[in-house]
């Protein structure tokens, strides 16, 4: 691994060394001050550098998450054949000019430089001069303490490891310990940020329950492995979370993803400051639907005790009109043939009281009714 890495412990070794230079002209050249923002620096450069491949991660998140029904029908299509799937899949990728690996360029990227920071930092613990590292710079190195905790020491150095650096077990672990929290923390807000306000919430996909489990996996992480840390790796991973954090928050205010939360905020802005121009039926139709949502009252739920009492009220009404319509309806039958049989005609009171009875019967004797339907 030395080997291979060797190239990039002189070149971050020189960007510490230029950077310590510069700020040995304000802070003691042995403090960690001047130490500590030299890391910080390097942090700086390293994501100046990686804006472009940070832009590009950007685009190629949103375009996974335009993608995901897309993705989610293929699956269910071709959920039985694996391979079909997966050639279907990357033929999406293709077509739409997507990579999923885009998302972990930054990463990626800067991940040797953080293994090669890590190398020169245990070097300067193991008294080793590396790369442009002198013995002179590395006893300035071994002294310099940031809030008491050497830039080499680790959480899980012995007492005579951390004595050796001229610094006390409880200072160490309590430094490394806050630094930890604060990196974690840090890492749980960038994601939880990306999560709640720069994604379309109306579509439900596994690529947002896969970044769901992520915004809790990265910290436990990040908890796990920074207690064998050196404190100046620490410094420089959380510098870079918080790089991340105020870049991410930039862009989402600026870029939002359409659809999304910092999105519909961005537009109340716009239309607040007047850049935003609505068409007139735009407005009209929210106008309505607003009017709509506020006119519209839901129906007062009836206790149980209150229903049972109305059925059962109903009922004996309803049977005491269908016997006050039967006898009225006898009656008059028995008129109409009482008139019939003395060779008169049936009574208008009859007649009318059966059209009362009955509404909208034709008048005289009634057709018989199909067997089929008694």
């Amino acid at each position: 691994m030395d080997t291979i890495l060797s190239p990039l412990y002189y070149a971050v070794s020189w960007i510490i060394v230029q950077f310590h230079s510069f700020y040995s002209l304000i802070f003691d050249a042995n403090s960690g001050a001047a130490w500590g923002l030299s890391i910080v620096s390097l942090v700086v450069l390293i994501r100046i550098c990686l804006i472009p491949l940070f832009v590009k991660q950007i685009k190629s998140t949103r375009n996974m998450q335009a993608l995901q029904p897309k993705m989610k029908a293929i699956q269910e299509r071709y959920k039985s054949d694996k391979q079909r799937q997966s050639e279907e899949m990357m033929k999406l990728y293709k077509e739409s000019g997507t990579n999923p690996l885009s998302s972990c360029l930054p990463i990626l990227a800067q991940s040797p430089f953080f293994i090669s920071l890590y190398q020169v930092l245990s070097h300067i613990a193991q008294n080793k001069t590396v790369g442009f590292i002198d013995p002179t710079l590395l006893a300035s190195a071994q002294k310099a303490h940031i809030f008491g905790a050497p830039l080499a020491a680790k959480f899980m150095d012995s007492a005579e490891k951390i004595q050796s650096l001229g610094a006390s077990v409880t200072d160490v672990r309590v430094v490394t310990v806050i630094m930890i929290v604060l990196m974690s923390a840090s890492q749980f807000y960038t994601q939880r940020q990306l999560m709640t306000k720069n994604v379309d919430l109306t579509v439900k996909t596994p690529f947002m329950q896969q970044q769901k489990m992520l915004m809790y996996v990265f910290p436990i992480m990040f908890a796990v492995f920074g207690i064998n840390f050196p404190v100046g790796v620490l410094v420089y991973w959380l510098t870079t979370n918080v790089w991340t954090m105020g870049q991410q928050m930039f862009v989402i205010r600026r870029n939002p993803t359409p659809g999304s939360k910092a999105f519909t905020e961005r537009q109340e802005r716009l239309r607040a400051q007047g850049k935003l121009v609505e068409s007139p039926a735009e407005v009209a139709a929210k106008e309505a639907a607003e009017e709509a949502r506020q006119n519209r009252q839901q129906p007062k739920r009836q206790t149980k005790a209150k229903r049972q009492g109305g059925a059962g009220t109903s009922a004996p009404t309803g049977s005491a009109q269908n016997r006050t319509r039967a006898s009225s309806a006898a009656g008059s039958s028995e008129a109409s043939q009482d008139a019939k049989e003395k060779g008169g005609t049936p009574a208008k009171g009859g007649a009318s009281g059966s059209r009362n009875t009955k509404s909208g019967q034709r008048k005289g004797q009634q057709r018989p009714k199909h067997p089929s339907k008694k």
